[in-house]
């Protein structure tokens, strides 16, 4: 099922990512460049997949289509109505969870946040944003995916808290931007294959 969904969100933003990814990044080297600021190859690419997690949640919340669903303004109402891990759960709760993970962690790790109340708050925000613009343009708004978006957003600063804390405890020698670089470019060659394989574009290695 997660699959299926992220195969319909890929085949629906690439063309924006692919421009935008072109655009901002012919835009943010010439910056570098004339300001002779230092290019740090793992920071560009987070921010770069900020930006690509950004648009995708943008065209979640607002392109997919909803007409199966009414708004919900009860608490809980819509969490306790599906089975416990069935397939209605894990889209709509679950989901709803993972969606605002990344949030969570990117918000964390850019503006390195130690405590939870910004994480919280700041997810807060977003979520109440997105939930009343959903209201506005004719959509669904559903108070229980705000709960789950904060929980999301919460365990995304609890990850990058354990990573950060994992930083801190490696030796001096791998405490360097190489180290970093190395991870973030093997994350990103598992994300491609992995995004290539939902996608069904067959690689021979």
């Amino acid at each position: 099922m997660f699959d299926i969904t992220l195969k319909n969100i890929l085949a629906n933003i690439w063309p924006m990512v692919l421009i935008i990814t072109i655009i901002l990044s012919s835009l943010r080297i010439a910056y570098l460049i004339k300001y002779k600021e230092k290019f740090i190859y793992y920071e560009e690419m987070l921010k770069l997949g900020f930006m690509v997690y950004i648009i995708g949640l943008f065209y979640v919340v607002t392109f997919q289509d909803v007409s199966w669903s009414t708004s919900n303004f009860v608490p809980f109402k819509e969490i306790f109505r599906y089975q416990l891990f069935s397939p209605s759960f894990i889209k709509n709760v679950i989901g709803n969870m993972i969606m605002f993970m990344p949030y969570g962690f990117f918000i964390s790790y850019f503006l390195k946040l130690d405590k939870k109340r910004y994480v919280l708050f700041l997810s807060l925000l977003t979520s109440v944003t997105i939930e009343l613009t959903q209201l506005i343009i004719g959509r669904v708004f559903d108070v229980d995916d705000i709960f789950l978006n904060i929980i999301g957003g919460l365990f995304g600063y609890f990850i990058y808290r354990l990573l950060h804390n994992f930083k801190e405890k490696l030796p001096n020698f791998l405490k360097n931007n190489m180290f970093y670089n190395i991870l973030v470019t093997c994350l990103l060659v598992f994300i491609i294959f992995y995004v290539l394989n939902v996608l069904g574009v067959v690689i021979n290695v």
